[in-house]
């Protein structure tokens, strides 16, 4: 998802605030092996939320549980915005009346991937999701392909301006928007826990930021460059919707979310499931509050006019509960579980990133949350 915003957030930050993207990159993949390192302290510790006790207790546990969790949430509100952007472009003329009520086509397609989705949230056994959603990576670099096949190919846009160099009003919206696209630390630990031989992880990790940085920075610099300032909060949404490659990226994101929605959901709702009693946790009871679940983050996603600027609302998830779960928590988790085993220039180098993580997090999220009340209004 973050790589249709990242020619936006060029748009938003200028030029220079690709360096932005670059650096974020390095402190993800620095942050991560500490998350490896919290992890080989102690037996015993698989998750996020594991690390989080181990360093502060309970309080610990609960405060990342509930960040993790509100970052996953507000993942799925972004998957349903996503979803009615795309399928509007795909059919604006969509509506549906009932009586003296109309719904416009980003209204009916959110309605309607809601209740697509909602029956894959029933499901206990989540493999074949699992295996369907592994071909993110694929539709990633699908989509990308798209995009230069549009503009080299097909010699779709190409703006004569050359852009802004630094726009610096604009900063705060691209460092949400570049923090959004290494929102994956909260797996990380599973990931790792998984791993049959475990001291590979740094360089899988390292190749695995390396390509993702290649495509968000080429899908960046190639949207920019072909749309300009009439760059969309999602370059797809730019796309001609009349030639082959377009419909390809088009339906690529459209179908790519379908897949994911459970799987994002899945971990706030084990949690949930975990508060009713015991003799509560039926399988129809499930049902229920998952479907619950779905409902509230469609009511969420209708109450405001997130349609209209969802590139704001992804650049809040980057700026406030990413910025915690990539940067801030594996520094602190890492300097209170191993404080006798540190050395000085690490002190320093995590208190650096806790210090940029919490800047970029105040001054992200106030820019994007004044941004959307300013709109709503």
């Amino acid at each position: 998802m973050g790589i249709l915003s990242t020619p936006y957030a060029v748009k938003q930050g200028g030029w220079l605030g690709l360096v932005i993207l670059a650096v974020l990159g390095a402190l993800a993949w620095y942050t991560g092996i500490l998350l490896r390192r919290c992890l080989d302290s102690k037996e015993g510790l698989e998750t996020y939320p594991d690390i989080g006790h181990a360093a502060f207790g309970t309080a610990g546990r609960i405060i990342i549980s509930i960040i993790l969790y509100m970052e996953l949430y507000a993942c799925c509100i972004e998957y349903l915005i996503l979803e009615s952007d795309n399928l509007s472009k795909l059919f604006p003329n969509a509506h549906l009346t009932i009586g003296s009520l109309t719904l416009d086509s980003h209204v009916l397609f959110a309605i309607l991937t809601a209740l697509i989705v909602m029956p894959t949230t029933w499901l206990r056994d989540l493999s074949c999701l699992s295996f369907v959603s592994a071909g993110g990576f694929i539709a990633s670099i699908v989509i990308v392909s798209c995009l230069f096949w549009v503009g080299l190919v097909d010699h779709v846009g190409t703006v004569k301006s050359e852009g802004t160099a630094l726009n610096l009003p604009g900063i705060p919206i691209a460092i949400g928007l570049y923090g959004y696209c290494y929102s994956g630390h909260g797996v990380f630990p599973n990931i790792y826990s998984s791993l049959k031989q475990r001291n590979q992880f740094p360089a899988v990790l390292f190749t695995c930021i390396a390509l993702s940085t290649v495509l968000f920075a080429g899908a960046a610099i190639m949207g920019y460059i072909m749309f300009g300032e009439s760059t969309e909060s999602q370059f797809t949404l730019n796309l001609p919707p009349n030639l082959v490659a377009s419909k390809i990226a088009v339906w690529t994101t459209v179908t790519n979310p379908i897949t994911k929605y459970a799987l994002t959901m899945t971990p706030l709702a084990l949690s949930l499931e975990e508060l009713l009693p015991p003799n509560q946790q039926t399988y129809p009871n499930i049902v229920m509050l998952r479907s619950a679940l779905v409902v509230s983050s469609l009511i969420v996603a209708l109450s405001v006019p997130f349609f209209a600027f969802s590139g704001l609302v992804m650049s809040l998830v980057g700026s406030f509960p990413t910025m915690f779960v990539a940067y801030i928590l594996p520094c602190a988790c890492f300097l209170a579980i191993l404080r006798s085993k540190v050395t000085w220039y690490q002190v320093l180098l995590c208190v650096f990133i806790i210090a940029v993580g919490l800047c970029c997090a105040g001054v992200g999220t106030y820019s994007s949350l004044s941004k959307i009340i300013q709109k709503y209004h």
